[in-house]
């Protein structure tokens, strides 16, 4: 590892900040856990740190899922206050999205690092044009998703999300509001279902981070613990006037400006890929 200056070490310090705001408003305006915003950030972090190449991505996905963990618990308390969280979906779903998480941390733990960007980088490009072309509905559905479809989104969107260090509420939202959930509450109970998908991820990057003897400066398994500590009070507070912003805005419009955010981020790490 690299030792950095003094001056380095605070312009580090810094960028977390600064990144952590939009990341906390996000993850409440959204029910995302702000991994989108973070695992670029930390890649760019953890790069100019020294950190061996091979676990970069593992490393800030592993620790986007830790930061998530206490962003959304703050994000679904303040949805839950405007009754905007169906537990019975995040109990008869989360199942099934744990498992996707599992199969989808296996799967990260056994690439390696360009592969992974690879993947990250084809998913946000997927989930932005689907979000700039989604043609909403003007009425609400009635609420209806059967056990398999349970099975099946729940499965993919937890595999999928493992790998990039997200809480699935790119997916989830759409997938909740195609099944007749109206989008506040298809935003919070997609901020709950995050929680279980941050949850095993973390766990599951710690585990296979440790298996792997990594062996990362300040870090458990592939969690950073300089990043986590910096990171989570600032996210969990923006969380909070996220959630609360979220339920007077103009949605439609936000979701077209979220879709031309994932396609800056997507674009950005098919550079890292092309020069890696």
């Amino acid at each position: 590892m690299d030792i950095l200056s003094q001056s380095e070490i605070i312009y580090l310090i810094f960028i977390m900040i600064v990144t952590a705001i939009p990341a906390g408003f996000a993850a409440g305006l959204f029910g995302i856990g702000g991994g989108l915003i973070t695992v670029p950030i930390l890649f760019y972090i953890f790069s100019t740190s020294g950190i061996e190449p091979n676990y970069l991505m593992h490393l800030a996905v592993g620790t986007s899922f830790g930061i998530i963990i206490p962003t959304s618990i703050v994000s679904v308390m303040t949805h839950h206050q405007h009754k905007a969280v169906d537990f019975n979906i995040v109990k008869g779903y989360g199942i099934f999205v744990a498992t996707g998480v599992i199969l989808g941390t296996i799967l990260a733990a056994s690439l390696k690092t360009k592969p992974l960007i690879l993947f990250f980088t084809i998913v946000v490009y997927f989930l932005a044009f689907y979000l700039l072309f989604l043609k909403e509905k003007e009425e609400n559905l009635d609420v209806k998703m059967s056990f398999l479809s349970r099975i099946i989104a729940g499965i993919v969107s937890g595999f999928i999300s493992a790998p990039m260090g997200i809480g699935g509420a790119v997916m989830n939202v759409p997938i909740l509001k195609f099944f007749g959930y109206p989008i506040n509450k298809a935003i919070g109970s997609a901020a709950a279902i995050g929680f279980i998908i941050a949850l095993f991820g973390a766990v599951g990057f710690l585990i296979s981070g440790s298996y792997l003897n990594a062996k990362l400066p300040l870090s458990i398994g592939f969690l950073n613990i300089p990043a986590f500590l910096i990171f989570f009070p600032i996210t969990a507070f923006m969380a909070r006037l996220g959630a609360k912003a979220s339920h007077r805005i103009n949605k439609k419009k936000m979701t077209k400006y979220f879709g031309l955010f994932l396609v800056i981020i997507g674009t950005r790490f098919l550079y890292e890929y092309l020069n890696l």
